[in-house]
This record gives C-alpha cells, structure tokens and sequence, in this order.
C-alpha cells in the first residue's frame, strides 16, 4: 500500500531515531573539557591535569572556536590563569570550595565583570562604556566564591532583545551544528550555548525572558534551563523585563547545570523581586539517575502541536516519550487549566474579576527603575551614565518613553509599585494557584512537552508560525529544564524535551531531567 510522503519522513525518521548516540561523555585524558565536571574534577584529584592545563587549552579554543563560532564577547586570561592557579593551589592544600573549584564557565555579554567591559553586545553602547566596570555581577561574584574559572562573556542578541544570536558588537554567532553557516543558534544567550556545546567551557550563565535560555539549548543541542522566577537575585546585570526575567544556567548536562544553579541561587535584598525564601540547593549535588522511577508526568498534548511540527519532530517527541518511560516514569495526559493558547487572556481576566489594572510584565516604568538600580551599583551618577547610553537602550526596549527627559521621572520609581506589574504578580499567583490544584488531583509531578515544536531555521528567515510554550513558562514563572532529545537526518538537532514543575520545584524538575537524560544520552558534541 502507498504511503504519504510525511509517513515516509516520519518513519525514516524513527528509524534514525532508534540508532544508539555517543554516551554523554567522551572525557579522555587528551580532552577533559569535552566530559562532565564531576569527570573533570576526578581527574583533577588523580593529577592526570590541573584546573591551569584545563583552563589554558578552554582560553586556546576561545581564540580559534570562539572566532569561528563568533560566540566570544570578550574574556581576561591573565585573571583566569591566576584563577586557575589558586584552585589548583587549594586542591594540593585540601582546601578546595566545592564542586566548582577550578572548572571554567562564561557569564552572557549583559553581566558586570571587574575588569571588563559591559558591551551589552551592542556596538554602540559598546562605543559609549569603554571602561572597564569595578565590579562582578552577583551572580558572577557567587561563582568566583565557589572557586569556579570565569573567563569572561559570551557574545548575545543585542541587549539580549531578540532569540536570533545577532550581535550588532560582534556579529552573528553561528550554530556549530550546521555546516552551511546559515542556520540560528537561537538566542539570546546564543554565546552561552555555543560555548557550551563546543567544549570551551563547562557551563555558562544565561538569561530568559521568553525562551533565551531554552531557544538556543534546543537550537544547539545543549541542556537550558530556566529557573523559578525569582530564586536567582539579578543585580549587576543590564536589565531587560523585571517581571518576567530569569537567570539559569547552560550545560552539556543537566548535572552540569544543577551545579551551577546551586552557586548563584539565594535572596539577595539588592533585587526587589527576587524570593525571599530559604531555597536549600543540596539536593542538586547529587541528581538520581532513578529519579523517575514511578513519578507521574503529566504529557500536556495541547503543548505539541502534532498537526505544525515536521515528521521528524514528531518522531523524535513519541521517542522522548517512550524514553521518559523506558527511565521509570508513567506517563499519562495531563490538560492544565491554562495552557500556552490562553494564557495571555487568563491573565487579564483574573485582573479584570478582581477589578484590577490591566497586567503588563513589560510595562516601562519597573524597566525605568531597574536600569537606575543597576547603573546605582556601578557609578556615582547612575542619572548621567542612563542620559549616555539611553537612545542605544531605548531603540531596543521601546516601550519606554522616547527620550530620556521623558524617562528620567521613571527611574526612581520602585518597580515593586508598578500598578500593571503588581497585577500581574497577582495574576500570575492566582493562576499558579489553579494549575498547582490541577496538577494536584491529576496526581503528576511535572509536565513535560517540546521546548519548541520546530527546530533551527536559517537566520535571515521568518520562524514558523507555531505558538510554543515558551511564553507559557515566563508568565507563570515555572522552572524548566530543557533536555537534548535527538538529531535530524541533516545532523541538526531536531528537538528538546522540557520537563516543567510548579515554582520552588527546581531541584526536582533537574532530577527528573538528569534521569531521562540518563536513559535517553542525545547530547552529541558538534562536528
């Protein structure tokens, strides 16, 4: 009997599907950057390298990867060597300060480094800020404390606007999957990601307001992920969305990953909107590959859009799937009572049934108040130091007023006092409230479904025009591990599966990911 032409694709598809990857790790005493940072770490105390060696070769591939790949903002590799001396220093002394000590990471091109730059990854606020900045963004302060390698910054969309990786400072970033130059990395961590997948570094700071983390951890083919809003303080770092931003990690692994979440989490009282709450991080040292193990997952089939996604998307999803329970899990349907097709309206009629102010997470004035508080932590004259940089700033977030005289009555204004923030903040709990009870009576876990239900177009092309679910997870604030789940006939990777838990779950949406990722092992390091 004939088939179509989509059958055919989609069962040549599971056909490649099925053929057995690489293990996650090709650690080797000739590469211990291509491995894991628990690999690297026992080699470490066996003495087969030093956090210096290790270091030393990841600053050679930024100079010739990173210049091919354009993923590089800039990086200091006399504070690294030095950096790296001290780890190794502390491991001989027994002295060392965790997991992270002597493992090289980057930090995005938006994040405060003493000593370098902040370039925005745009050209002219790049001309604007020459001087070398006086302190470390917290997040990357945290790191340092935990003795990890920082080398520096990672090129992104400018000002982290868009999810395409096109910096207007230092070009495109090229995905290293694709051999033809012209397919997206996705963005606007773009750098970050491609650091990560091609061995330069463990693992990379990130941000994500509506995908860009998990964009360019699908589009690259590395783990993304998006934490609880607000578990991760964000001061000393060129703001963009106050209620809706949120930073995480990029790693080869989800392991990887809980490592870094663990050194940059914790309340900070320098950003308004993050959580208060004691967040106990010693669960994310040892992930358990039998995580899964009888837990329920709740599939949302309104999240994978079978009918928009190509053959191949599809075969490699029902793949993920069988791979979810192949590790443990039970699998069942799960339909939230707020998906990614009414989210939006969901919002804005709970504020309408409270008699509230129409939400906006991207109202201008918490955006206003947060670039005053970042520029206060980093000049004197936070005031005149927005007046230079504020056209550069504005053509990007637009929302806010045209000119900085128009502006200027913002900044002081607390973004914790916006009216449309703040009924968002109220929507938002409500609704997380309705989806924790669904979740509740339906007896599941996490959710779980397609980052993205397309993979990496051509960057001078339009996207398809598929809703995803990546707004979804913004809005409500959600922690969300995206999880490599295989490759395409054409070598790029075609899908990843997002595991997604009720906030304040993150330690047990990683397990959940670490353990499909054990079972499933689709991460393959480019070409």
């Amino acid at each position: 009997m004939a088939i179509s032409r989509r059958d055919a694709l989609s069962r040549l598809a599971a056909l490649t599907a099925a053929l057995p990857l690489a293990r996650l790790s090709t650690v080797g005493a000739s590469d211990p950057l291509t491995g894991t940072i628990a690999e690297c770490q026992a080699g470490r105390r066996r003495r087969e390298w030093s956090a210096v060696e290790i270091t030393t070769r990841a600053l050679e591939r930024c100079r010739s990867a990173g210049s091919k790949w354009r993923c590089i903002d800039v990086f200091d590799a006399d504070v690294a060597l030095n950096a790296a001396r001290a780890a190794d220093n502390r491991l001989r002394a027994n002295r060392t300060l965790g997991p992270l000590d002597g493992v090289p990471v980057f930090a995005k091109a938006i994040y405060d480094m003493n000593g370098l730059p902040t370039t925005g990854s745009n050209a002219e606020w790049a001309r604007l800020f020459p001087e070398p900045v006086k302190r470390d963004a917290l997040e990357v302060a945290r790191l340092r404390a935990a003795g990890a390698i920082v080398l520096g910054k990672t090129a992104a969309d400018d000002f982290a606007y868009h999810g395409n990786g096109t910096s207007s400072h230092t070009g495109q970033v090229l995905n290293p999957h694709d051999k033809t130059g012209t397919r997206t990395p996705g963005g606007s961590s773009a750098g970050s990601a491609v650091a990560v997948a091609t061995g330069m570094v463990f693992a990379a700071l990130g941000t994500d307001d509506g995908g860009s983390n998990r964009i360019p951890a699908q589009f690259t083919g590395v783990v993304g992920m998006k934490p609880t809003f607000g578990l991760v303080a964000r001061t000393g770092v060129i703001p963009t969305w106050p209620y809706l931003d949120t930073h995480g990690p990029l790693a080869r692994s989800v392991a990887d990953a809980a490592l870094l979440l663990a050194a940059i989490v914790g309340a900070d009282s320098s950003d308004p909107l993050a959580l208060t709450t004691r967040f106990d991080s010693s669960p994310l040292a040892t992930l358990r590959d039998d995580a899964l193990a009888g837990v329920r997952l709740g599939l949302v089939e309104s999240h994978v859009p079978r009918e928009q996604m190509a053959a191949e998307a599809v075969a490699t999803w029902d793949r993920a799937v069988s791979d979810l329970r192949a590790a443990g899990a039970v699998v069942q349907s799960f339909t939230p009572p707020i998906t990614r097709l009414s989210y939006r309206d969901a919002f804005n009629a709970a504020a309408k049934a409270r008699g509230d102010v129409a939400v906006d997470p991207d109202s201008p004035a918490p955006t206003a108040n947060a670039l005053f508080r970042y520029f206060a932590g980093r000049t004197d004259d936070p005031r005149a130091a927005i007046r230079r940089g504020y056209n550069a700033y504005q053509k990007f977030y637009d929302v806010l007023p045209a000119t900085y005289e128009e502006c200027e009555p913002l900044l002081g204004r607390p973004m914790t006092e916006d009216p449309a923030g703040r009924s968002f903040a109220r929507s938002r709990a409500e609704i997380v409230t309705s989806l924790e009870s669904a979740m509740r009576t339906a007896g599941v876990s996490a959710m779980v479904y397609p980052t993205m239900p397309f993979n990496a177009p051509r960057t001078v092309d339009q996207w398809p025009n598929v809703r995803t679910a990546l707004g979804y997870g913004n809005w409500l604030g959600l922690p969300e591990v995206s999880v490599p789940a295989g490759y395409g006939l054409d070598g790029m990777p075609a899908l990843n599966l997002s595991v997604v838990g009720l906030p304040g779950t993150d330690a047990n949406v990683l397990a959940f990911a670490h353990a499909y990722e054990r079972q499933s092992r689709r991460f393959r390091i480019p070409e």
